[in-house]
């Protein structure tokens, strides 16, 4: 199995913000951060929960009460044109690598599971897990998570969940990139851990083996 994380990983750069955009307009969103920016900021410095949580007020001041089948419409146009300009060529072709192999491969990113499903379709994988969004009885969203942020601790354990729900009582071999401390925990589950950001040395992952160039196939020793 391989499990790919989405934002810095398989895209050049978080993608979150430019859907909220796209979405809601700049505007309305440049000033939404603005009003949040003191625990937007935090959160990016300690992340964790003060990152899931800055990330949820936002939601909340953008999309409550918005259509949640116009969102997925737009979120599905969104998708496909921000990997037209942002997918990064050389982690697409180590996941179509593991896909030529017969590998079961999943997208496991924080971002939301509105287009992180669009994402998983694009590139013909297994599955996406993404973070879940809250949608009432009018078909409306909350602008809360359905449950929580698709990051670290919930990262691991909603591939965890998916893995023993495809394949019971099997023990699988996993590869796993990453870029960021949100995927640590993931990285440090799998049999093959590789840090594919851009920072490298400086990075979050500097532990893990940095994905290799021009190989046909994953290098790296188990675990960190």
């Amino acid at each position: 199995m391989a499990a790919f994380d989405l934002d810095g990983t398989l895209s050049k750069g978080g993608s979150v913000f430019k859907w909220l955009c796209c979405l809601c307009g700049p505007r309305a969103t440049y000033f939404a951060a603005v009003g949040l920016a003191r625990p937007l900021f935090v959160g990016a410095l300690r992340s964790g929960s003060w990152a899931d949580h800055a990330k949820e007020r936002l939601f909340r001041r953008l999309l409550t009460g918005r259509d949640v089948e116009e969102v997925m419409t737009l979120s599905r146009t969104f998708a496909i044109r921000f990997f037209e300009e942002h997918g990064r060529p050389r982690v697409i072709e180590r996941m179509n690598w593991h896909l030529q192999q017969g590998h079961d491969v999943v997208i496991v990113s924080a971002s939301p599971q509105l287009y992180v499903d669009v994402v998983a379709e694009i590139f013909g994988v297994a599955g996406g897990l993404g973070t879940r969004l809250a949608v009432d009885a009018r078909g409306q969203l909350t602008g809360s998570y359905l449950d929580k942020n698709c990051r670290g601790t919930e990262k691991l354990r909603r591939f965890t969940e998916w893995t023993q729900a495809r394949h019971p009582g099997v023990e699988p071999i996993v590869y796993a990139y990453g870029n960021s401390r949100g995927d640590r925990r993931l990285l440090r589950a799998a049999t093959y851990a590789f840090d594919a950001g851009r920072l490298g040395p400086v990075g979050s992952l500097r532990r893990f083996a940095r994905l290799p160039r021009g190989e046909s196939g994953p290098t790296a020793t188990a675990g960190e």
